[in-house]
């Protein structure tokens, strides 16, 4: 068991918190920085955990320290723990979104083993969808600690490449939006055609809930449950000619190459000299 500091309490944070404690790790061993003083008493009031308000402190009694901080935010709360850190050698697991290893290791004073999470709001609930990346001075006891961390909360998958991370920011980061947004669009085509809103928002949700959960528990592709659903000359058979005259397909494409040219473009900008 090692004791982790989160520097930042908020939503991504607390889900982490939760899902530790649910996993079994002891709360005497979880301590968050958090600027914020109501947010720090009802942390420690609702978990039972140790909260500070001085980052330095934090980072001198934590194995893994786990930055949970506004991506803009990063280098201005980084640069004045690089001494801290660089005697500590903790493992650095970073959640902040388009802030590439190289940009944090490099304001961190180098030489550290650094975890990029993207994890995605599902977490909250503990359904989340993490990818991880390491650089080349995490090992594998590290990446173990890495992964059981995001597990608490959710699946979780190792990328080999870096770059990669910007396609899962545009498929997992965004896509619960994505899927809001076809919730949506659900419940108001049924509202237009007469059902009453509240029962239209909760077909369209407890649909989209079961279509996700027979796709996870079903040996068959999203492919083949479509095809088994679709009867010739049947309602959903017609329904999705709609969506394919549509092209629902090319929408999506340009919906993750739209997601990642700007996941590339944060990068650019978090990562560049003042």
């Amino acid at each position: 068991m090692k004791k982790i500091g989160f520097i930042g309490g908020g939503n991504m944070a607390e889900s982490l918190i939760g899902g530790l404690l649910a996993s079994g790790h002891p709360a005497s061993l979880i301590h968050v920085s958090e600027p914020d003083e109501n947010r720090r008493d009802r942390l420690e009031k609702k978990y039972g955990i140790h909260c500070i308000e001085n980052n330095i402190e934090l980072v001198e009694r934590t194995d893994l320290l786990l930055f949970a901080v506004k991506p803009q935010l990063l280098r201005q709360i980084a640069l004045p723990l690089r001494e801290a850190i660089q005697i500590r050698q903790s493992l650095i697991i970073s959640i902040a979104a388009g802030v590439r290893s190289a940009d944090l290791e490099k304001w961190l004073g180098g030489g550290l083993a650094i975890v990029r999470v993207m994890p995605n709001t599902p977490a909250l609930v503990r359904a989340g969808a993490s990818g991880l990346y390491a650089n080349h001075l995490v090992n594998d006891q590290q990446k173990n600690l890495a992964e059981s961390v995001m597990r608490s909360v959710g699946l979780t998958v190792w990328l080999d490449n870096e770059s990669q991370m910007d396609i899962v920011t545009a498929l997992s980061g965004s896509g619960p939006a994505y899927v809001f947004r076809v919730i949506e669009a659900m419940e108001n085509a049924a509202t237009r055609s007469g059902l009453a809103r509240e029962t239209s928002r909760l077909l369209a949700i407890e649909t989209v809930l079961g279509a996700a959960k027979l796709a996870v528990e079903s040996d068959d592709s999203p492919a083949e449950l479509r095809q088994k659903v679709t009867s010739p000359g049947g309602t959903t058979e017609q329904g999705l000619k709609q969506l394919e005259q549509g092209d629902i397909e090319q929408l999506f494409q340009n919906a993750i190459n739209a997601a990642i040219e700007r996941s590339q473009e944060m990068g650019d900008e978090l990562g560049a000299d003042s």
